[in-house]
């Protein structure tokens, strides 16, 4: 009950929040409501999953997450991953990999692992958000035109282009029912400032479909027989060790999207409410909600940025909100049931397709491609492209082994090695005055972390100059720290000098370098008279002897 406990605090729990967070609740379970099935059918689940997943999700990120403000239920994000797990495992299967995943996210939210997850690069966010609003929106065209489905087992490609081959033979009712509540969500979501859009183009589709009864409209009733007028049941899924092996991919791409998801959410919550998360906390929340949610029929979710950004927008300012949209969800199932039954899916289908748009930001992909460094725009361009002709798993695992490369690349190329030899340092390094650098002595400078980047720099340089001094003086003032390719290579550099009969002298380290080469060994090696405080101290005391 953190956030409960935390608003209690705050005073947010008082009778002036009352009626706002009333308010913003209702809202949102309307908002909630079409979507929650919406998804849920795109991934491959029966609708009333994803209203118990919205339930129960929204109910234990409320009550356990890290920021008061937070909406969790489906979202877009995992339809991609979560159609292709149902696809190869049933439902059983995706409810089992939603528990793995769970257990992953309560372990990174206990180790502390919170603020890693945002260090991951805007062109792998971008590219696999882009990627999988794009197998959103040709997953929803069956749907929306009425067609046949294409096979679950066939790529992205192959899929794109059998259901392209239909589009002639689109049925014509469905495909019209389709186009008036896209038309209604873009109009209504300009115009309607207090009824959310989403609801009235459901609401107007799913009416003209029970009054008129067009033939050969594919419903909830038709196509899942209706929802059930009751609330889901404890009930632990049960799958054999062989698939639950093959579940450990997907898990943990659920895992961190729906790490990536909640966080985003948590700081657009923020920015809008003048709040601070605490994203250690809401990772827990999070692994609760995925825990328990397909316990009670649901299946992954995450965080909702539009939901979370309608709570606020909507005067929301406690975790009373969240409470009282799970309370809306509940009463819906428990009196209004029956009537989903004529919800045409193509209706739904829209929604997904205005969701999909929205999810794409293709200002910000086409912003990126026109303005980003190269490097960057290939990791944008192959995440995206990996996302829709392979799986999510290869696509961010692929994107943040390319992001991680190419900034150690970075790092490697911003670490300067600066040569200073006799008779004259560099303009930059001057000498102080009364010292000079011996014929035999060369100094090295190195500007920045000493890692394998910077180690490759030093030897280079040092095998130009090898043969023609028998000291080298390595300063390391600017080193904020070394890893373990730099102790390596510096400890094979103290070893060849003294084997040539030469000596390596360290200067300017700081303490945390000096504790690491000491561990290393690498003190001991160049001796008491082979570290100094300063160049300076070190020049005098060779002058001097």
């Amino acid at each position: 009950m953190i956030a409960i406990l935390e608003a209690r605090r705050a005073g947010l729990l008082g009778r002036a929040h009352l009626a706002p967070n009333l308010l913003a609740g209702l809202v949102v379970g309307v908002v909630a409501l079409p979507l929650a099935m919406a998804f849920a059918i795109a991934s491959g689940a029966r609708p009333e999953q994803g209203l118990y997943t919205a339930i129960v999700a929204g109910l234990c990120t409320t009550l356990f997450g890290g920021t008061r403000l937070q909406i969790s239920g489906p979202t877009g994000a995992f339809v991609a991953v979560l159609a292709v797990i149902t696809a190869q495992h049933g439902v059983a299967g995706l409810q089992v990999a939603t528990l793995m995943a769970g257990l992953i996210l309560l372990a990174l939210g206990a180790a502390r692992l919170g603020s890693v997850i945002k260090y991951i690069p805007d062109p792998v966010i971008v590219g696999f958000t882009s990627g999988i609003a794009l197998i959103i929106f040709v997953g929803q065209w069956q749907y929306f035109f009425g067609l046949a489905p294409a096979a679950h087992d066939a790529a992205f490609h192959e899929r794109l282009v059998a259901l392209a081959g239909q589009l002639p033979q689109a049925h014509l009712a469905t495909a019209a029912l389709g186009l008036l509540t896209l038309a209604t969500l873009v109009v209504g979501t300009r115009w309607l400032r207090r009824v959310p859009a989403p609801l009235v183009a459901m609401a107007l589709a799913t009416a003209l479909q029970a009054g008129f009864a067009f033939e050969g409209v594919a419903t909830i009733g038709s196509a899942f027989g209706g929802i059930p007028r009751e609330l889901p049941r404890l009930q632990l899924p049960t799958v054999d060790f062989g698939t639950l092996t093959q579940l450990i991919g997907p898990a943990f791409t659920i895992a961190l999207l729906g790490a990536i998801e909640s966080l985003l959410s948590a700081t657009v919550a923020d920015g809008m409410a003048g709040t601070r998360h605490d994203s250690n906390q809401e990772l827990v929340g999070q692994g609760i909600a995925n825990v328990l949610a397909p316990l009670f029929g649901g299946f992954a979710a995450t965080g909702a940025i539009a939901r979370t950004a309608t709570n606020v927008r909507n005067g929301a300012t406690g975790p009373l909100a969240g409470l009282v949209h799970c309370g809306f969800l509940v009463l819906v199932i428990v009196t209004l049931a029956p009537l989903a039954s004529h919800v045409p899916l193509a209706a739904l289908a829209a929604i997904l397709f205005y969701v999909a748009w929205n999810m794409a930001e293709t200002h910000r992909f086409a912003h990126l491609v026109r303005t980003a460094p190269r490097p960057d725009v290939a990791v944008l361009l192959i995440t995206f492209a990996l996302t829709v002709l392979t799986d999510l798993v290869v696509a961010v695992n692929v994107g943040v082994v390319l992001a991680s490369l190419l900034f150690m690349r970075r790092m490697a190329q911003a670490v300067r090695v600066e040569t200073h030899s006799h008779p004259e340092l560099a303009p930059t390094e001057a000498l102080p005055p009364g010292t000079a650098v011996p014929a035999d002595t060369a100094v090295y400078t190195i500007d920045g972390p000493f890692f394998f980047g910077a180690a490759e720099k030093l030897e280079s340089a040092l095998r130009r100059s090898q043969s023609r001094v028998r000291t080298v003086v390595i300063r390391m003032g600017r080193v904020p720290f070394m890893d373990t390719t730099g102790l390596n290579a510096l400890d094979e550099i103290v070893d060849d000098f003294r084997r040539n009969g030469g000596r390596v002298v360290l200067c300017e380290l700081r303490d945390n370098v000096r504790l690491k080469l000491e561990r290393a060994g690498i003190l001991a090696k160049v001796g008491a008279d082979g570290t100094w405080d300063s160049l300076d101290e070190y020049l005098r005391a060779r002058a001097a002897a």
